[in-house]
């Protein structure tokens, strides 16, 4: 018998309105078939009811049902279409690690499904049948998968479909009713959904995991990288400083060598003008002895007697058992070169040993943010000073503005590495400074890690972990240094003007972003209107 594809052609199953083939084919009593949504929306959108092609008006619209016999047939049309389509189509050989066809004799073809019916794996060709005949069309259809085999109960020969959650096997329905029937019984479905559930929630903290690992690594680098610098700035700070101690070394000892040079020169001055007096004596008395031996030979008694009065006397001449020339000492002059190199060493090595002054090598440039400050504070234009003023703002309300303290947090916020920022307090009765994390209630007392001044002259520290304390300090605070090492869990406060640490606070956990903060607190009718100022850092 000849299919419907070999006696009509594809235009006898074509809409004449969708120009389409038939979906839902439905015949209007004159005899003419349209696709059920296309007659029914030109019937809605028209005011007659009429066939399209013949023109016919309905009194009525006609009720309208599926033409079973032409849904038929336009199945199998398509059907063979997909078919011929299929069998017209170049289909590759199946690769080594691919399924294969199991009905292909010669040429092995590559599988596109598995029947756990049948057992068996097919190409698109030998597919057919399946998608086909009514009987075939209630196998299970899977992607194609080798060792069928592995997918039936090995017991009763019949497929693995469910689950037995209390042995967690995959079972059979026979299973259920002998070795697993009591047990609790689930589709292999929802196992697999509930499974998948569970290896995409693993999964998901797996990468949560692997994103955590990759943070902390580029953390760890940002760290060695800060380590790096900081080391680097160490090392060229030590170079320039020990270079100017060997420059103060040689220069003291070139000066020493100048100072023995003009002393031992002096000495041999000295010495010369002795020499040429002791000459000068020399040749003077050799003149005598020699008159004396002059007179001392004569044989004339009157001539003798004459000059023997000016010749007896010896001439005048210096008394030189009192004159020395004193070799120079030098050990003093060493002693006082050694004792100031000493001084000027002491100075340079301070230098070297400045704390304060290697942490203002992380200073950082520090802005006040308007959108944090309490109503009550008036900040500078440049947001390099704040202060407290008597009239409340009307300021837009939002979460990162402080309502219960004169505070104010810096634009800055920091989550790793060092910084350090100075504050000038001069004239000030009052005020508190520190860092506080990004998460801090803006509505509480305690803000984070900070010292303050109250009452005038009580300088105190406080935090969450950290009891109150009273502090000590030489003279009244100027400007103030707070330095952080985010890493250490280190904040640190100093006397910049005494260059001395004021306290630190040591063992904090910071695992968020660390803001700088300030609070001028309240004028006192004037008495602490002096601004808090963000001060550049000088470096000595």
């Amino acid at each position: 018998m000849a299919s419907a594809s070999s006696l009509l052609s594809e235009e006898q199953f074509l809409c004449s309105i969708c120009l389409d083939v038939f979906t839902d084919p439905i015949t209007t009593p004159c005899g003419h078939n349209y696709c059920k949504a296309c007659i029914t929306h030109y019937w809605d959108t028209n005011d007659v009811c009429q066939c399209p092609l013949c023109n016919k008006r309905f009194v009525k619209r006609p009720e309208i049902f599926v033409n079973t016999f032409i849904s038929e047939m336009v199945d199998q049309f398509r059907k063979s279409k997909q078919i011929k389509k299929t069998s017209n189509a170049i289909q590759e050989p199946a690769k080594p690690d691919e399924v294969c066809c199991d009905i292909c004799s010669e040429n092995k073809l590559k599988a596109v499904k598995s029947c756990l019916v049948c057992l068996t794996s097919y190409c698109e060709t030998h597919l057919e049948p399946h998608q086909r005949v009514t009987a075939f069309k209630r196998h299970k259809l899977i992607d194609p998968v080798k060792n069928l085999e592995d997918l039936m109960c090995k017991k009763h020969d019949r497929p693995l479909e469910l689950f037995c959650k209390t042995d967690n096997v995959c079972v059979c329905q026979f299973c259920t009713e002998s070795d697993h029937k009591l047990h609790k019984i689930v589709s292999l479905k929802e196992e697999y959904d509930g499974k998948k559930a569970e290896l995409g929630k693993t999964e998901a903290e797996v990468q949560q995991m692997i994103q955590e690992r990759q943070e902390k690594i580029q953390e760890v680098k940002h760290s060695v990288e800060l380590s790096k610098k900081d080391a680097d700035r160490e090392m060229a700070d030590s170079v320039q400083v020990f270079t100017a101690l060997v420059s103060c070394i040689e220069r003291s000892q070139a000066e020493l060598f100048d100072v023995i040079e003009e002393k031992q020169k002096t000495t041999e001055k000295q010495a010369e003008g002795f020499i040429k007096e002791l000459e000068e004596e020399i040749t003077e008395l050799k003149k005598r002895s020699s008159e004396l031996k002059q007179v001392s030979h004569t044989e004339d008694h009157l001539h003798l007697l004459r000059n023997f009065p000016s010749i007896n006397i010896p001439p005048p001449t210096k008394d030189w058992t009192k004159v020395n020339v004193h070799r120079s000492s030098y050990v003093e002059i060493v002693s006082t070169a050694v004792a100031q190199l000493e001084k000027t060493l002491s100075q340079e090595m301070k230098k070297l040993g400045d704390e304060l002054r290697r942490i203002q090598q992380y200073a950082v440039d520090v802005t006040l943010d308007p959108d944090t400050a309490h109503p009550n504070l008036i900040l500078s234009e440049d947001g390099k000073q704040v202060s407290h003023g008597d009239v409340k703002k009307t300021l837009p309300k939002n979460k990162e503005r402080f309502s219960n303290k004169y505070t104010v947090l810096g634009k800055q916020s920091f989550s790793s590495g060092r910084f350090y920022y100075e504050i000038q307090v001069k004239g000030k009765t009052g005020w508190l400074l520190g860092v506080a994390r990004e998460s801090v209630n803006r509505h509480q007392e305690l803000i984070g890690w900070e010292i303050g001044l109250k009452k005038g002259n009580e300088y105190y520290s406080s935090a969450a972990d950290h009891p109150v304390l009273l502090l000590t300090v030489r003279e009244k605070l100027q400007k103030v240094g707070v330095f952080v090492d985010y890493e250490e869990g280190l904040v640190s406060f100093y006397d910049v003007e005494a260059r001395v640490l004021i306290y630190s606070f040591t063992g904090c956990t910071f695992t968020e972003k660390l803001y700088p903060y300030f609070n001028p607190h309240s004028n006192q009718s004037g008495k602490n209107s002096v601004p808090l100022t963000i001060s550049p850092v000088s470096i000595p």
